[in-house]
């Protein structure tokens, strides 16, 4: 057995086994992202009128920063990590609760602290110690048991309602993503799945019924049943299609998205970014966007199949889940094919929050395939 007590690694051996591919994935998706979100908010250009680039700046210094918080989440290791997890989530709670009281208000939700001249959003890091919690839980045994999965569930319920009364319904979604997608993978027996999804249709309709979300939450979300029950929203979502449609084969080129420059599609820097790419790289960029970020998630898998612990697995297959549900949901309300959530374009969307999560995340599976040889070499 590993003995936990004791330094986990040896760092120089440890390097050797750094898999450079997916930061530079990441990094690309990310380059991408800060390209796109310039050109979604840098407004109308004219003589007399320079390019707006504070959105462009600060982009980029997140994605500075996530960087180096990638490299302090691989360095310091996953199953280090494992030991401070009690400790993570408990704290994590103690700061969803601080937000509710203390929070900054957006848009009907208090979901940020502000910090200087910077917001953060607390329930973006708490994915990831959600994924932590989740793998150290359902990694004690092979095959959870019916106990096991409800104490799952509540573990992920208890973050879960404190994001509900923010309000803050994409967030819960991804959450309830991550939950599922990660007990599928530790071997959930097929009666205890068909319980969980109950559990988890019942709770959704439950919040969709009850007066926590803003109006105009539940408005987006009916659009997608009818989309004659809120003129405003289904406005936003045909202007999102209407740009993505006027990208055609290989778009209208950078920077000359017609819908972009018009700021016809709303939240095209965060929700709706997409409809940036489409309309200015058309199909052809698109699916090359798409293709990069096929090809991170496909890493991300296959480093949590070489994984030699069950923990660096679980913590794999939480964060493909995660980054998998996100580009989904993101590309889908772009399109028209989900329900508008306001769930943000992992690395691509405009929000610091979310790209350092991000980052982090990508960090501790780095971390899972650098030691993936350790538990050989320490049993």
């Amino acid at each position: 057995m590993v003995d936990l007590r004791r330094p986990d690694f040896d760092r120089p051996k440890v390097l050797r086994h750094v898999d450079l591919v997916l930061p530079v994935l990441a990094l690309v998706v990310s380059l991408v992202g800060v390209l796109m979100v310039y050109s979604a908010t840098r407004g109308p250009v004219t003589e007399i009128r320079p390019a707006e680039t504070f959105y462009l700046g600060r982009q980029a210094r997140m994605v500075a920063v996530g960087l180096a918080a990638m490299v302090v989440a691989a360095w310091f290791g996953h199953r280090r990590l494992q030991r401070l997890v009690p400790l993570v989530y408990l704290a994590t709670l103690g700061v969803l609760v601080a937000v509710l009281v203390v929070g900054i208000e957006v848009k009907g939700a208090r979901a940020w602290f502000q910090v200087g001249g910077n917001q953060f959003q607390p329930s973006e890091l708490g994915k990831v110690v959600l994924i932590l919690t989740l793998a150290a839980w359902l990694g004690r045994t092979e095959e959870p048991s019916g106990p096991r999965v409800v104490g799952a569930v509540a573990l992920a319920g208890l973050p879960v309602v404190l994001i509900v009364l923010q309000p803050d319904l994409g967030t819960v979604l991804v959450y309830g993503a991550i939950a599922v997608g990660m007990v599928l993978v530790a071997g959930i027996k097929g009666r205890h799945l068909l319980i969980l999804s109950l559990l988890l249709l019942t709770g959704l309709v439950g919040v969709l019924r009850s007066e926590v979300l803003e109006d105009y939450q539940v408005r987006r979300l009916m659009v997608f049943v009818d989309e004659e029950t809120d003129t405003a929203a289904s406005y936003n979502l045909e202007q999102a299609q209407v740009a993505i449609g006027n990208g055609g084969l290989t778009g209208r080129g950078l920077f000359q998205g017609t819908q972009n420059n018009s700021e016809l599609v709303p939240e095209q820097q965060t929700d709706f970014i997409f409809t940036v790419v489409a309309e200015e790289t058309g199909f052809v960029g698109s699916a090359l966007v798409l293709g990069i970020v096929g090809l991170l998630l496909l890493r991300v898998w296959r480093i949590g199949r070489l994984a030699d612990d069950r923990f660096g697995m679980l913590v794999s297959a939480g964060v493909y889940t995660m980054l998998l549900f996100q580009v989904f949901q993101s590309v889908g309300m772009s399109t028209g094919i989900m329900p508008i959530t306001g769930i943000p374009f992992p690395l691509v969307s405009y929000g610091g929050s979310s790209v350092v999560t991000t980052f982090i995340s990508l960090g501790l599976v780095q971390s899972v395939h650098m030691r993936r040889h350790e538990r050989q070499a320490s049993t």
